[in-house]
């Protein structure tokens, strides 16, 4: 644990060690409430026990002083009522409550949320006044949620994320630099290599049959997807079932290292994959097939730095830490991975590289990683 996070711990801890050690129980303020639902969801990660975030919001915000008075009784009604293991703060200062019910055993999420709901309203029927209860709007959110089949417009729940919220506000100054080089640096681009996609274009369409452009739905930041771009590199009509097995062996690190004779300790790619045609290989080798991007990265569903989006089957195969790689931040044309790993490391090594990017980026780290991404270009290791 790093010297930053102690501090952390220590601030949220000491008031709940004053409480045990006065005998009772404590709300804990927003910020401290927000760090105990990210340290939660790092539980689930590894235990894949989940845990259930209910927030009580009062509706009636005319009258301040009623509202803080029902507020105030629901605090202490959930502080005497519930087990030792869940916890009671404020998810929003003197607005929404939270209740943390942790150490729930995986079973059925309905039975599970029916269950909660039902104790929680009758524990607050009896200790409230019946305005006060008609006052309260309950909502019941669940960790890990669900990403299995994720929507356009559909992302991952944010309320199960409050922390990433605020830092992204603590470094807004930071996000409008980067998405200020990503305006400049796509349009650039995408002017300097015009007369290049025409070239690959007419090449594209003069070698096999079907489209010059591939599309397909990728998986960006928080589980929104969006429509891919790539040059087609493979035959129209090609067997996706290929790289779904792939992905999910590798993704459950049961895939095959293949050997090449230009990394000693071989590769996590598909080698000699018979969908590519000859001028996808060529394409691949030199990353032009990627060209296109620079249009999502204009459009603002991606980066020109961050992790690579993942298809939807390949999300549905995460587990569940592995999905922090699509919270951290967007999902970009090149990144850590690709300037230092690319396919010589296993999945968890990739995703462990992400997280590094997304927990430590900078306007100036996203330069760096730009200027060697022509280097990993030109070499072209690991790309097939």
């Amino acid at each position: 644990m790093t010297l930053r996070h102690e501090e952390h711990a220590s601030n949220m801890i000491e008031p709940l060690v004053d409480s045990v050690a006065t005998g009772e129980r404590i709300a804990l303020d927003e910020n401290n409430f927000q760090r105990v639902i990210a340290i939660e969801r790092k539980r689930t990660e590894r235990s894949k026990a989940p845990f259930v975030l209910m927030l009580l919001e009062a509706t009636n915000h005319q009258e301040s002083e009623k509202t803080g008075k029902a507020l105030e009784c629901i605090v202490a009604a959930l502080l005497s009522s519930s087990r030792d293991t869940d916890i009671v703060g404020w998810y929003k200062a003197n607005n929404t409550v939270g209740a943390l019910f942790t150490g729930l055993v995986a079973n059925d999420k309905s039975v599970i949320l029916r269950t909660i709901l039902g104790r929680v309203s009758a524990t607050l029927q009896s200790e409230l006044t019946f305005d006060q209860f008609n006052q309260i709007s309950i909502s019941l959110h669940y960790f890990p949620d669900d990403w299995d089949h994720p929507n356009s417009g559909q992302p991952s729940n944010p309320t199960l994320y409050p922390d990433l919220s605020s830092r992204d506000r603590g470094r807004k100054p930071m996000l409008i630099i980067k998405r200020a080089i990503d305006i400049a640096g796509s349009s650039l681009m995408l002017v300097l290599c015009a007369p290049l996609f025409l070239v690959v274009a007419a090449v594209i369409k003069a070698s096999s049959r079907g489209p010059v452009l591939f599309k397909q739905q990728r998986v960006g930041q928080y589980g929104r997807t969006f429509t891919f771009l790539k040059f087609r590199s493979m035959y129209v009509n090609n067997d996706s079932g290929i790289h779904k097995e792939y992905v999910t062996n590798l993704i459950a690190q049961k895939a095959k290292c293949e050997h090449t004779h230009e990394i000693s300790g071989g590769i996590y790619k598909l080698t000699n994959d018979k969908r590519v045609t000859t001028v996808g290989k060529f394409l691949r080798r030199s990353s032009l097939d990627e060209l296109p991007q620079f249009l999502n990265v204009l459009k603002g569903d991606m980066s020109l730095v961050g992790p690579r989006p993942p298809i939807p089957y390949e999300l549905a195969a995460y587990q569940t830490w592995h999905r922090r790689r699509l919270l951290e931040v967007k999902p970009g044309l090149t990144g850590l991975w690709q300037v230092t790993g690319r396919s010589s490391v296993d999945f968890d090594e990739m995703v462990r590289l992400d997280l590094r990017y997304a927990t430590s980026w900078t306007p100036l780290l996203d330069l760096k990683i730009l200027m060697l991404t022509p280097r990993a270009v030109i070499k072209g290791t690991g790309a097939y």
